[in-house]
């Protein structure tokens, strides 16, 4: 899988050394071929980047916590491993960003190293961030690690990325009057974890290191694609005046980029791509999904109706879903032209309820 092979009894300076053997070397060398190094990695008390000329660096940082981000006995360690890198890689695909370097604090109950089963599921966690990896050609150049005090695993990945000075796409350019576009599919991810709670039970896949050509797209939830080239395109184009990803919902994520832009929004629920497996459910628990049930991981934009917005960008399929309004009120048109308030219903950390 990975060239990790967890010792029978591990510590942590062994678990690093795995780490630092099985992952670090395969993915660092990526950087050289983009003119972006990765000068001193895993091993030091700082890592040392060199970014490209003229570019500004971004920063962000994203939690996966077990029992509020993933279940053990849902997610396959694979799924892991991946959607705690897909959840920072998307954040950059928000603001244009390409990926440098990535960072992983990650805690892990003693007894896990202690086990044959625990191992392997260690192993399988950095196939799956790995995998993804890869694809984006995105470098694991430190971290830490630590015993959990609670029996679960928390894992913290920090992304750096870079855009050339002041270009970066942010939430606040939107403008009254532009068109409001989202890519691929909305629902997908809520209706699969929908699917995975009413079974109670883990979704079998063929996820080994790299995303097989049958996985892609047929399990939002376990293996989100966040749109990095999508992100690379909209801001060496032009394309968009505003960007925010869907990680908490298309309500939520919509209210936030509205709300830093200081404008309102109009969303066509009859122009909303509802994902195949959204659809499956009720019309209107298709509907909850697109616009509640987030980590989509796709990308909401604002563009100038001037701006034309080609049907796909990096392959992946770009909707027009509505419009900027001039008023601070965002709504939503149903197919009979009734219009009434858009809350946000997506997910809220410490909100009552949720």
């Amino acid at each position: 899988m990975l060239g990790i092979r967890m010792m029978r009894q591990m510590g942590e300076l062994a678990l690093i050394q795995r780490i630092r053997s099985g992952v670090a070397a395969e993915l660092g060398s990526h950087t050289a071929a983009r003119g972006v190094s990765v000068l001193l990695g895993i091993g030091d008390d700082c890592a040392i980047l060199r970014p490209p000329k003229g570019d500004e660096i971004l920063v962000t940082t994203d939690f996966t916590l077990e029992g509020r981000h993933f279940r053990r006995e849902w997610h396959p360690p694979e799924s892991v491993g991946h959607r705690a890198l897909a959840r920072g890689l998307s954040d950059l695909a928000a603001m244009g960003a390409r990926p440098l370097a990535a960072f992983l604090s990650l805690a892990l109950p003693a007894e896990m190293l202690a086990t044959r089963a625990g191992r392997g599921w260690v192993e399988r966690f950095f196939s799956g961030l790995r995998g993804l990896a890869q694809i984006h050609q995105v470098p694991l150049a430190g971290g830490d690690t630590s015993e959990s005090p609670c029996g679960l695993v928390l894992a913290d990945i920090v992304l750096v990325g870079s855009a050339p000075a002041s270009r970066a796409i942010r939430r606040s350019g939107a403008r009254a009057g532009d068109a409001l576009y989202v890519t691929g599919n909305l629902g997908g991810a809520a209706a699969e974890l929908a699917a995975m709670e009413l079974r109670s039970s883990r979704v079998k896949s063929n996820f080994a290191g790299s995303i097989p050509a049958n996985e892609v797209g047929a399990h939002p939830q376990l293996f989100p694609l966040p749109r990095v080239e999508v992100g690379l395109a909209l801001l060496r184009r032009h394309l968009a005046t505003a960007a925010i990803d869907l990680s908490d919902g298309l309500s939520t994520d919509l209210t936030h980029l509205c709300s830093e832009s200081g404008v309102g929004a109009e969303v066509l629920s009859a122009a909303l791509p509802i994902h195949p497996l959204a659809l499956q459910a009720r019309s209107d628990r298709a509907l909850h999904f697109a616009l509640n049930g987030g980590e989509d991981y796709e990308l909401l934009f604002a563009a100038s109706p001037k701006t034309k917005i080609p049907l796909s960008i990096a392959g992946v399929r770009i909707t027009r879903i509505g419009s900027i309004v001039s008023r601070n009120v965002v709504s939503i048109l149903d197919s009979a032209g009734h219009r009434k308030p858009l809350k946000p219903g997506g997910w809220e950390h410490f909100a009552s309820g949720r």
